[in-house]
Protein backbone atom coordinates (compact mmCIF):
# COMPACT_ATOMS: atom_id res chain seq x y z
CA UNK A 1 0.00 0.00 0.00
CA UNK A 2 1.20 3.07 -1.17
CA UNK A 3 -0.09 6.51 1.01
CA UNK A 4 -0.11 10.42 0.23
CA UNK A 5 -0.53 12.53 3.14
CA UNK A 6 -1.25 16.31 2.40
CA UNK A 7 -0.63 19.24 4.83
CA UNK A 8 0.20 22.89 4.82
CA UNK A 9 2.55 25.04 6.41
CA UNK A 10 0.21 27.24 8.46
CA UNK A 11 1.61 26.31 11.70
CA UNK A 12 3.45 23.41 12.86
CA UNK A 13 0.59 20.92 13.78
CA UNK A 14 -0.78 19.79 10.86
CA UNK A 15 2.67 18.72 9.77
CA UNK A 16 3.83 17.15 13.08
CA UNK A 17 0.61 15.15 12.42
CA UNK A 18 1.15 14.18 9.23
CA UNK A 19 4.59 13.35 9.81
CA UNK A 20 3.64 11.25 13.03
CA UNK A 21 1.25 9.16 10.99
CA UNK A 22 4.01 9.03 8.20
CA UNK A 23 6.49 7.40 11.21
CA UNK A 24 3.74 4.91 12.33
CA UNK A 25 3.23 3.78 8.50
CA UNK A 26 6.80 3.32 7.92
CA UNK A 27 7.29 1.44 11.16
CA UNK A 28 4.30 -1.13 9.39
CA UNK A 29 6.48 -1.22 6.34
CA UNK A 30 3.51 1.32 4.43
CA UNK A 31 5.34 3.56 1.76
CA UNK A 32 4.16 7.43 2.34
CA UNK A 33 5.12 10.19 1.58
CA UNK A 34 3.77 14.09 2.85
CA UNK A 35 3.35 16.62 0.60
CA UNK A 36 2.77 20.52 0.98
CA UNK A 37 -0.02 21.10 -0.95
CA UNK A 38 0.30 24.56 -1.30
CA UNK A 39 3.79 23.63 -2.69
CA UNK A 40 2.10 22.27 -5.40
CA UNK A 41 1.84 25.58 -7.27
CA UNK A 42 5.28 26.87 -6.13
CA UNK A 43 7.34 27.09 -3.15
CA UNK A 44 6.72 31.02 -2.69
CA UNK A 45 3.01 30.06 -2.95
CA UNK A 46 3.66 27.97 0.17
CA UNK A 47 5.88 30.57 2.28
CA UNK A 48 3.31 33.48 1.28
CA UNK A 49 0.45 31.76 2.94
CA UNK A 50 2.92 30.36 6.26
CA UNK A 51 3.08 34.07 6.26
CA UNK A 52 -0.38 34.94 5.69
CA UNK A 53 -0.84 32.40 8.63
CA UNK A 54 1.69 33.96 11.53
CA UNK A 55 0.18 37.39 10.63
CA UNK A 56 -3.42 36.95 11.07
CA UNK A 57 -2.78 35.09 14.15
CA UNK A 58 -1.08 38.08 15.32
CA UNK A 59 -3.53 40.46 14.86
CA UNK A 60 -7.61 40.36 14.23
CA UNK A 61 -7.58 39.12 10.85
CA UNK A 62 -8.00 35.20 11.86
CA UNK A 63 -10.69 35.90 14.44
CA UNK A 64 -13.02 37.70 11.99
CA UNK A 65 -12.23 35.14 8.88
CA UNK A 66 -12.73 32.58 11.19
CA UNK A 67 -16.42 34.03 12.22
CA UNK A 68 -17.27 34.90 8.19
CA UNK A 69 -16.52 31.37 7.97
CA UNK A 70 -18.57 29.98 10.17
CA UNK A 71 -21.04 32.19 9.05
CA UNK A 72 -21.11 31.15 5.08
CA UNK A 73 -20.79 27.59 6.40
CA UNK A 74 -24.02 27.44 8.66
CA UNK A 75 -26.12 29.47 5.05
CA UNK A 76 -27.94 26.95 3.07
CA UNK A 77 -26.81 27.41 0.10
CA UNK A 78 -25.56 25.17 -3.25
CA UNK A 79 -22.67 27.18 -4.43
CA UNK A 80 -19.22 26.51 -2.77
CA UNK A 81 -17.39 28.97 -1.08
CA UNK A 82 -14.14 31.37 -2.00
CA UNK A 83 -12.57 28.61 -0.26
CA UNK A 84 -13.07 26.12 -2.53
CA UNK A 85 -12.51 28.01 -5.71
CA UNK A 86 -9.16 29.19 -4.33
CA UNK A 87 -8.19 25.40 -3.82
CA UNK A 88 -9.42 24.29 -7.35
CA UNK A 89 -6.38 26.53 -8.90
CA UNK A 90 -3.76 23.38 -8.19
CA UNK A 91 -6.31 20.74 -8.88
CA UNK A 92 -3.99 19.80 -11.96
CA UNK A 93 -0.60 19.27 -10.08
CA UNK A 94 -2.39 17.60 -6.96
CA UNK A 95 -4.15 15.07 -9.90
CA UNK A 96 -0.69 14.94 -11.70
CA UNK A 97 0.81 13.80 -8.28
CA UNK A 98 -1.69 11.42 -7.20
CA UNK A 99 -1.87 9.31 -10.59
CA UNK A 100 2.08 9.73 -11.42
CA UNK A 101 2.85 8.59 -7.41
CA UNK A 102 0.51 5.35 -7.60
CA UNK A 103 -0.86 6.21 -4.34
CA UNK A 104 -3.70 3.76 -2.96
CA UNK A 105 -5.49 6.35 -0.82
CA UNK A 106 -4.98 10.14 0.39
CA UNK A 107 -5.38 11.32 3.68
CA UNK A 108 -5.71 14.91 4.11
CA UNK A 109 -4.53 16.39 7.91
CA UNK A 110 -5.72 20.17 6.49
CA UNK A 111 -8.81 21.79 5.14
CA UNK A 112 -7.48 23.10 1.61
CA UNK A 113 -6.15 19.42 -0.05
CA UNK A 114 -9.54 18.27 1.03
CA UNK A 115 -11.22 21.29 -0.76
CA UNK A 116 -8.84 20.66 -3.73
CA UNK A 117 -9.81 16.78 -3.75
CA UNK A 118 -13.35 17.27 -3.56
CA UNK A 119 -13.16 19.08 -6.84
CA UNK A 120 -10.92 16.59 -8.50
CA UNK A 121 -13.69 13.32 -7.03
CA UNK A 122 -16.53 15.64 -8.34
CA UNK A 123 -15.23 15.71 -11.61
CA UNK A 124 -14.85 11.82 -11.33
CA UNK A 125 -11.21 12.60 -11.84
CA UNK A 126 -10.02 10.15 -9.27
CA UNK A 127 -11.11 6.88 -7.52
CA UNK A 128 -8.87 6.19 -4.76
CA UNK A 129 -10.04 6.40 -0.97
CA UNK A 130 -9.59 9.83 0.58
CA UNK A 131 -9.77 10.60 4.42
CA UNK A 132 -9.69 13.93 5.86
CA UNK A 133 -7.67 13.93 9.99
CA UNK A 134 -9.37 16.33 11.95
CA UNK A 135 -6.09 18.10 14.05
CA UNK A 136 -8.76 20.58 16.09
CA UNK A 137 -11.15 20.00 18.55
CA UNK A 138 -14.30 20.50 16.68
CA UNK A 139 -15.81 21.01 12.88
CA UNK A 140 -14.09 23.47 11.34
CA UNK A 141 -15.98 25.83 9.23
CA UNK A 142 -15.93 24.89 4.70
CA UNK A 143 -15.55 21.40 6.66
CA UNK A 144 -18.76 20.34 5.30
CA UNK A 145 -18.60 21.19 1.48
CA UNK A 146 -15.62 18.77 1.21
CA UNK A 147 -17.11 15.40 -0.08
CA UNK A 148 -14.32 12.50 1.01
CA UNK A 149 -14.70 9.03 1.97
CA UNK A 150 -14.30 9.70 5.99
CA UNK A 151 -13.52 12.14 8.98
CA UNK A 152 -11.47 10.59 11.54
CA UNK A 153 -12.37 13.58 14.36
CA UNK A 154 -10.71 13.95 17.59
CA UNK A 155 -12.89 12.32 19.89
CA UNK A 156 -16.74 10.23 19.98
CA UNK A 157 -18.22 13.03 22.03
CA UNK A 158 -17.64 15.25 18.52
CA UNK A 159 -19.51 12.97 16.26
CA UNK A 160 -23.08 14.99 17.16
CA UNK A 161 -21.41 18.30 16.28
CA UNK A 162 -19.84 17.45 13.24
CA UNK A 163 -23.24 15.40 11.93
CA UNK A 164 -25.05 18.26 12.99
CA UNK A 165 -22.58 20.59 10.75
CA UNK A 166 -23.53 17.86 8.13
CA UNK A 167 -20.83 15.68 7.62
CA UNK A 168 -22.57 12.38 6.57
CA UNK A 169 -22.68 9.95 10.05
CA UNK A 170 -21.61 6.71 8.29
CA UNK A 171 -18.36 9.03 7.52
CA UNK A 172 -17.16 9.95 11.28
CA UNK A 173 -15.05 7.86 13.20
CA UNK A 174 -13.32 9.43 15.84
CA UNK A 175 -10.13 8.05 16.69
CA UNK A 176 -8.33 10.54 17.97
CA UNK A 177 -5.71 13.53 17.00
CA UNK A 178 -2.21 11.50 15.36
CA UNK A 179 0.82 12.30 17.23
CA UNK A 180 3.98 10.57 17.79
CA UNK A 181 3.26 7.54 20.08
CA UNK A 182 7.14 6.61 20.46
CA UNK A 183 7.37 10.35 22.10
CA UNK A 184 4.38 11.01 23.63
CA UNK A 185 2.82 7.66 24.94
CA UNK A 186 4.97 7.19 27.48
CA UNK A 187 7.22 9.05 30.34
CA UNK A 188 10.61 8.82 31.40
CA UNK A 189 11.59 9.59 34.98
CA UNK A 190 11.13 13.03 36.25
CA UNK A 191 14.28 13.32 37.99
CA UNK A 192 16.23 11.24 34.88
CA UNK A 193 14.75 13.29 32.27
CA UNK A 194 15.69 16.58 34.64
CA UNK A 195 19.23 15.56 34.72
CA UNK A 196 19.73 15.56 30.59
CA UNK A 197 17.92 18.67 30.83
CA UNK A 198 20.30 20.15 33.15
CA UNK A 199 23.78 18.61 31.30
CA UNK A 200 22.53 19.70 28.05
CA UNK A 201 21.51 22.99 28.31
CA UNK A 202 23.94 23.79 31.28
CA UNK A 203 21.36 24.67 33.48
CA UNK A 204 21.97 24.65 37.29
CA UNK A 205 21.46 21.63 39.31
CA UNK A 206 17.67 21.24 40.75
CA UNK A 207 16.85 19.91 43.98
CA UNK A 208 14.48 16.56 43.77
CA UNK A 209 11.59 19.04 45.58
CA UNK A 210 12.10 22.01 43.08
CA UNK A 211 9.04 22.54 40.44
CA UNK A 212 9.33 22.65 37.07
CA UNK A 213 7.05 25.11 35.06
CA UNK A 214 6.97 24.50 30.99
CA UNK A 215 5.42 27.36 29.00
CA UNK A 216 4.59 26.61 25.08
CA UNK A 217 3.51 29.41 23.00
CA UNK A 218 3.11 27.30 20.00
CA UNK A 219 5.86 27.00 16.81
CA UNK A 220 5.20 30.70 16.47
CA UNK A 221 5.63 31.49 19.95
CA UNK A 222 1.79 32.60 20.34
CA UNK A 223 0.14 34.80 23.35
CA UNK A 224 1.23 36.76 26.90
CA UNK A 225 4.25 34.60 27.20
CA UNK A 226 5.63 37.70 29.32
CA UNK A 227 2.61 38.30 31.49
CA UNK A 228 2.42 34.71 32.29
CA UNK A 229 6.44 34.48 33.23
CA UNK A 230 6.40 37.93 35.30
CA UNK A 231 3.17 36.38 37.78
CA UNK A 232 5.16 32.91 38.27
CA UNK A 233 8.44 34.59 39.20
CA UNK A 234 6.67 36.82 41.69
CA UNK A 235 4.83 33.45 43.13
CA UNK A 236 7.43 30.22 42.98
CA UNK A 237 10.97 29.44 44.49
CA UNK A 238 14.42 30.08 44.08
CA UNK A 239 14.92 26.68 42.91
CA UNK A 240 11.96 25.89 40.98
CA UNK A 241 12.13 26.63 37.13
CA UNK A 242 10.32 28.08 34.46
CA UNK A 243 11.24 26.74 30.97
CA UNK A 244 9.85 28.94 27.97
CA UNK A 245 9.38 27.64 24.19
CA UNK A 246 9.30 30.04 22.39
CA UNK A 247 9.43 27.71 19.10
CA UNK A 248 10.63 29.65 16.10
CA UNK A 249 9.40 33.62 17.55
CA UNK A 250 13.04 35.05 17.66
CA UNK A 251 12.08 38.08 18.67
CA UNK A 252 10.15 36.76 21.73
CA UNK A 253 13.39 34.79 22.68
CA UNK A 254 15.99 37.53 23.18
CA UNK A 255 12.86 39.34 24.60
CA UNK A 256 12.61 37.27 27.31
CA UNK A 257 16.22 36.45 27.37
CA UNK A 258 17.15 40.00 28.22
CA UNK A 259 14.18 41.08 30.75
CA UNK A 260 14.89 38.46 32.68
CA UNK A 261 18.36 38.30 31.97
CA UNK A 262 18.95 38.34 36.22
CA UNK A 263 17.08 34.89 37.18
CA UNK A 264 18.82 32.18 36.95
CA UNK A 265 15.77 29.98 37.30
CA UNK A 266 13.86 31.36 34.25
CA UNK A 267 15.38 29.21 30.55
CA UNK A 268 14.23 30.80 27.39
CA UNK A 269 14.30 28.20 24.52
CA UNK A 270 13.79 28.36 20.84
CA UNK A 271 12.56 26.09 18.11
CA UNK A 272 13.58 22.41 19.93
CA UNK A 273 13.13 18.73 19.56
CA UNK A 274 12.97 18.19 23.29
CA UNK A 275 9.48 18.85 24.11
CA UNK A 276 8.96 15.53 25.33
CA UNK A 277 11.56 15.51 27.49
CA UNK A 278 10.91 18.48 28.43
CA UNK A 279 7.13 17.65 29.51
CA UNK A 280 8.63 14.37 31.30
CA UNK A 281 10.61 17.04 33.53
CA UNK A 282 7.61 19.24 34.18
CA UNK A 283 5.12 19.52 36.81
CA UNK A 284 2.59 22.13 34.94
CA UNK A 285 2.43 22.57 31.43
CA UNK A 286 1.11 26.00 29.97
CA UNK A 287 -0.18 25.92 26.51
CA UNK A 288 -2.61 28.14 24.29
CA UNK A 289 -5.08 25.18 23.19
CA UNK A 290 -3.87 23.94 20.44
CA UNK A 291 -5.06 20.07 19.48
CA UNK A 292 -2.09 19.07 18.57
CA UNK A 293 0.14 20.07 21.90
CA UNK A 294 -3.24 19.40 23.99
CA UNK A 295 -3.56 15.98 22.52
CA UNK A 296 0.53 15.37 23.68
CA UNK A 297 -0.35 16.31 26.92
CA UNK A 298 -2.93 14.15 27.31
CA UNK A 299 -1.48 11.62 26.18
CA UNK A 300 1.73 12.58 28.70
CA UNK A 301 -0.79 12.93 31.70
CA UNK A 302 0.51 16.59 32.24
CA UNK A 303 -0.80 18.93 34.30
CA UNK A 304 -2.32 21.64 32.16
CA UNK A 305 -3.09 24.96 31.90
CA UNK A 306 -4.64 26.57 28.82
CA UNK A 307 -3.38 30.12 27.99
CA UNK A 308 -5.07 32.52 25.54
CA UNK A 309 -6.22 31.08 22.57
CA UNK A 310 -5.44 32.44 19.07
CA UNK A 311 -9.42 33.15 18.65
CA UNK A 312 -11.56 31.10 16.33
CA UNK A 313 -10.30 26.90 16.87
CA UNK A 314 -8.69 27.53 19.72
CA UNK A 315 -11.62 28.73 21.83
CA UNK A 316 -13.07 25.43 21.19
CA UNK A 317 -10.35 23.48 21.63
CA UNK A 318 -9.96 24.43 25.07
CA UNK A 319 -13.47 24.70 26.18
CA UNK A 320 -13.91 21.00 25.23
CA UNK A 321 -10.86 20.57 27.13
CA UNK A 322 -12.17 22.71 29.99
CA UNK A 323 -15.28 20.91 30.37
CA UNK A 324 -14.29 16.92 29.90
CA UNK A 325 -11.91 18.29 32.93
CA UNK A 326 -8.25 17.57 31.32
CA UNK A 327 -7.31 21.25 31.76
CA UNK A 328 -7.66 24.26 33.53
CA UNK A 329 -8.31 27.52 30.93
CA UNK A 330 -8.10 30.92 32.39
CA UNK A 331 -6.82 34.35 30.14
CA UNK A 332 -5.78 36.08 32.98
CA UNK A 333 -1.93 35.09 33.64
CA UNK A 334 -2.58 35.65 37.64
CA UNK A 335 -5.36 33.11 37.86
CA UNK A 336 -2.88 30.72 35.56
CA UNK A 337 0.00 31.05 37.96
CA UNK A 338 -2.20 30.23 40.99
CA UNK A 339 -3.52 27.38 39.21
CA UNK A 340 -0.29 26.04 38.29
CA UNK A 341 0.73 25.96 42.08
CA UNK A 342 -2.68 24.61 43.01
CA UNK A 343 -1.92 21.47 40.31
CA UNK A 344 1.60 21.36 42.19
CA UNK A 345 0.73 21.35 45.73
CA UNK A 346 -2.83 19.81 45.36
CA UNK A 347 -2.60 15.21 44.76
CA UNK A 348 -6.44 14.95 44.29
CA UNK A 349 -6.80 18.10 42.07
CA UNK A 350 -3.62 17.13 40.49
CA UNK A 351 -4.94 13.18 39.91
CA UNK A 352 -8.03 14.59 38.62
CA UNK A 353 -7.20 15.87 35.90
CA UNK A 354 -4.85 13.25 35.01
CA UNK A 355 -6.98 10.48 35.10
CA UNK A 356 -9.92 12.54 33.03
CA UNK A 357 -6.63 12.82 30.25
CA UNK A 358 -5.91 8.70 30.55
CA UNK A 359 -9.96 8.39 29.79
CA UNK A 360 -10.32 10.46 26.99
CA UNK A 361 -6.84 9.70 25.31
CA UNK A 362 -6.60 7.63 21.87
CA UNK A 363 -2.87 6.42 22.26
CA UNK A 364 -3.34 3.95 19.65
CA UNK A 365 -4.64 6.85 16.48
CA UNK A 366 -2.16 6.45 14.33
CA UNK A 367 -2.54 2.60 14.67
CA UNK A 368 -6.00 2.91 14.12
CA UNK A 369 -5.63 5.19 11.22
CA UNK A 370 -3.61 2.97 9.36
CA UNK A 371 -5.97 -0.22 10.19
CA UNK A 372 -8.97 2.32 8.50
CA UNK A 373 -7.05 2.62 5.27
CA UNK A 374 -6.38 -0.70 5.08
CA UNK A 375 -10.17 -1.84 5.25
CA UNK A 376 -10.93 0.84 3.03
CA UNK A 377 -8.27 0.28 0.14
CA UNK A 378 -8.83 -3.57 0.63
CA UNK A 379 -12.02 -3.08 -0.13
CA UNK A 380 -11.64 -0.83 -3.12
CA UNK A 381 -9.31 -3.58 -4.75
CA UNK A 382 -12.16 -6.06 -4.14
CA UNK A 383 -13.93 -7.41 -7.17
CA UNK A 384 -17.67 -7.20 -7.11
CA UNK A 385 -19.99 -9.50 -6.21
CA UNK A 386 -21.44 -9.52 -9.88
Amino acid sequence: MKILILSCNTGEGHNSSAYSLKAAMKSQGIDCEVQDTIALMSPVASKNVSDAYVYSTKSSLFEHAYKLGEAVSNMDTYFKSPVYAANKIYTKQLYDLIIDGGYDAVVCVHLFPAEALTALKLKAKIAVPTVFVMTDYTCIPFLTETELDKYVIAHEDLVEEFAERGIPREKIVPLGIPVDATKFCSRQDKQYARRILEEEFGWKSSDVSARWFMIMGGSMGFGNMDGLVSCLLELIRPDDKVLCICGRNENQLAALAEEYAGYANLHAIGYTDKVSLIMDASDVLFSKPGGITGTEAVLKQIPLVHTAPIPGLEDKNARFFHYHNMSYSSLDPAQQAAVALRLCDDAAYRLRMTEAQRRNSYPNCCNDIIALLLDIVGKECKPSAE
